[in-house]
């Protein structure tokens, strides 16, 4: 018996959301094709969903648009972002919705030879003789087509969407969770470049943002694959969440660790490149935040309270008392760290705050 525990912990968390991102899409183009199939009945078959459902034509039929939905979800998900990555939007764009129209003539070509062989008993070469009929002599093909396309490219806008925020944060945006703002205890985490100033003016404008988008690339994967909730990205800066709780301190620190472990492996790679080995400063600070949503134009999450201005604080404490990583003792009391991994710095005065907090440095 195959033991799924140990072999999916091997796919990274980042991948993991995206395999559920594809089999998400391919489920529900699966059931609007189902929804499709009945609308389209004409009125002297009844209409009957049982008898329909029943019939093996039908999940025949289903069963080739889902595996089907499952390889362009894939393709879209997975190839076609990672291949035009680095080209212009509208060349994108334009090589996208060639590829999307040859994939939509496709599978309506296999869905319609399958469903005929199927449910009218036509051998392949009847069932590819009447494709051909209803594809060049009705509108059927080009309503088939355009049918596929707008569901193809409404899905692409979606997963540049979806992929503009932090997994699951579109999706709260779209169920309207945060309409009315909300309180939630949250872990924050503040990270910036360490000398980014002197970085820049050694670098240049645009080689510095390059430097800049690989740092960031590396911290963010380590991030998301411990479940870490992006906020935003300001010039060095990234700003991650996680609901606070035991689990989600592990899975914060785990973060930290790999995000180390991450620049630690490019090394080579930044040193040859730009000559400049990327370090980051970090502050960790938990407690309660409000969570709303803001904008007319572009709406977004906001997050502020105490907790966030804190945050900010600890972080740039770094710079002030020499240390890489500062948490709060608010953080530190509800995760099991060895004596040597931690040192209190003592009560410190934050900018901006009327009493001290106490403060420990982070040794890892």
């Amino acid at each position: 018996m195959i033991k799924w525990k140990h072999i999916l912990p091997e796919i990274s968390n980042a991948k993991r959301l995206r395999l559920h991102l594809v089999f998400s899409i391919a489920i529900i183009w699966t059931l609007v094709d189902v929804v499709n199939f009945f609308t389209s009945l004409p009125r002297s078959v009844g209409h009957s969903l049982i008898y329909n459902l029943i019939d093996n034509s039908l999940l025949l039929r289903e069963a080739l648009v889902f595996g089907l939905s499952v390889i362009v979800a894939y393709l879209l998900v997975f190839v076609m972002k990672k291949v035009f990555r680095n080209y212009s939007m509208w060349f994108a764009l334009l090589a996208k919705s060639i590829i999307l129209i040859v994939v939509a003539v496709f599978i309506s070509f296999l869905v319609h030879v399958t469903y005929s062989i199927a449910n009218e008993n036509a051998d392949l070469s009847n069932a590819l003789h009447n494709f051909w009929n209803d594809a060049m002599h009705t509108y059927w093909l080009f309503q088939k087509v355009t049918y596929w396309l707008a569901i193809l490219i409404i899905t692409q806008i979606i997963i540049e969407v979806h992929d503009k925020y932090s997994p699951g944060v579109f999706f709260d945006l779209l169920l309207g969770k945060y309409l009315s703002p909300k309180v939630e205890n949250r872990i924050m985490m503040f990270i910036d470049l360490k000398d980014s100033t002197p970085i820049a003016e050694k670098l240049g404008n645009v080689a510095y943002f390059k430097f800049i988008r690989e740092f960031i690339y590396q911290i963010s994967i380590a991030l998301i694959e411990h479940d870490g909730i992006i906020y935003q990205y300001v010039g060095d800066e990234i700003v991650v969440s996680w609901h606070f709780n035991e689990e989600n301190t592990k899975k914060c620190m785990s973060s930290l660790i790999e995000a180390r472990r991450n620049l630690q492996k490019r090394s080579e790679h930044f040193r040859r490149r730009y000559g400049v080995l990327p370090e980051f400063r970090v502050g960790i600070h938990a407690g309660e935040v409000t969570i709303g949503e803001i904008g007319v134009i572009k709406k977004d999450l906001a997050i502020s309270g105490d907790t966030m201005n804190t945050t900010a604080r600890i972080r740039t404490a770094c710079s002030e008392l020499n240390q890489k990583f500062i948490v709060s003792k608010a953080f530190i009391d509800h995760i099991d760290l060895k004596e040597w991994q931690s040192e209190s710095l003592g009560l410190v005065d934050l900018k901006g705050k009327n009493k001290s907090i106490e403060l420990f440095a982070l040794k890892i």
